[in-house]
């Protein structure tokens, strides 16, 4: 097993190391809507009961709708971290081999990852037995490739890739016998981006969507899983029963029905305002989405260190020393705060 990927969060190990409560630092290390909208009514059935078939129907009609899947229901899950985790043994068994089976050659189980992106795809790949190549452009996928993921917008840089582009390599990839993953985490920003809507004329996608990124609700531990049927089934039957507690379907069936006009322009004023703040520093702006912005700078270290000093967490990243990712600021008193740090860090 590979070690454990250091993501963003951590307020409680950064409090310890650099003082202060944890409730009093400003977290901007994670990609997540500062601005969390307010929660719906919760029947109170949902507490007290399992969350019954209905329940979890009427979020997957919810979330057809929003995401705009045709004919296919995405499956809710407990984050798409939970899937990510099934994505080797669903892989296993497209190709009908077991991970212990020696005649398996290296090209039968190579995985495509493009590259810098979220760390846990190629973790477990890894932990299985899967080859993994970190490619830096989809067009360096083969067809010895069995599975090939691609964030879009990818994290931490911000880079997509056009619709019609992935739908080309899907159908590389079915060709050749493999799957595509296409991880929407931060989807919601830009749903023009999205091959949801064309998710059921291609047979060999699967697609993960975030719930909690953009309505600002991550504690909840929903995501939404879009394929073709089978593949669906067998990530519900892996995953057991009532994967997804009864609060927070129903939150879910709620939100995804509703006017999203004002999430969307508060994450607009808030993305403006961190990239101000942030050229005003005179940080050099790398990448990003509406949900973070990444900077490039030779002190990524020192700024970052400094920060922590004034209780100010970012994301730095050991692959690439030079990057620091910044979360969006929750409004403007937490914009004169960064300002003010950054101000004072000597360049």
């Amino acid at each position: 097993m590979s070690a454990p990927i250091a993501h963003g969060g951590g307020i409680t190990a950064a409090a310890a190391a650099f003082g202060g409560r944890p409730e009093d630092w400003l977290d901007l290390s994670t990609g997540i809507n500062p601005c969390p909208v307010a929660l719906p009514d919760i029947p109170p059935r949902a507490w007290h009961r399992l969350p019954d078939r209905h329940l979890v129907d009427e979020a997957r009609f919810a979330a057809r709708a929003h995401y705009g899947s045709g004919e296919i229901l995405p499956l809710p899950v407990p984050g798409t971290q939970s899937v990510i985790q099934l994505l080797p043994r669903l892989l296993w068994q497209e190709r009908q081999i077991a991970p212990t089976d020696n005649r398996v050659a290296v090209t039968d189980n190579r995985v495509a990852v493009v590259s810098p992106t979220y760390g846990e795809y190629a973790r477990a790949f890894t932990s299985a037995g899967f080859a993994v190549d970190a490619v830096g452009d989809v067009a360096a996928i083969g067809a010895e490739h069995r599975l090939a993921v691609v964030v879009n917008p990818n994290n931490p840089d911000g880079r997509v890739w056009p619709v019609e582009m992935l739908v080309t390599l899907h159908d590389r990839m079915m060709a050749a016998g493999g799957l595509l993953v296409v991880d929407e985490a931060f989807g919601d920003t830009d749903p023009a981006l999205s091959l949801a809507t064309r998710a059921q004329e291609l047979p060999n996608l699967i697609i993960f969507r975030s719930f909690g990124k953009f309505f600002g609700l991550a504690g909840l531990r929903l995501g939404f899983a879009i394929a073709r049927p089978d593949i669906l089934e067998r990530f519900e039957n892996w995953l057991g029963p009532w994967a997804v507690s009864g609060p927070a379907l129903s939150i879910a069936a709620s939100l995804l029905r509703s006017d999203l006009s004002a999430i969307r322009h508060c994450l607009d004023e808030r993305s403006a305002a961190l990239q101000a703040t942030l050229a005003s520093a005179g940080l050099r702006i790398r990448g990003g989405t509406q949900l973070f912005t990444l900077v490039a700078d030779t002190r990524a270290s020192d700024i970052y260190t400094y920060l922590c000093r004034h209780h100010i967490l970012v994301r730095k990243f050991d692959y690439a020393p030079d990057w620091l990712r910044f979360g969006l600021t929750p409004d403007p008193a937490a914009d004169r705060r960064l300002g003010e740090a950054l101000q004072g860090f000597e360049r």
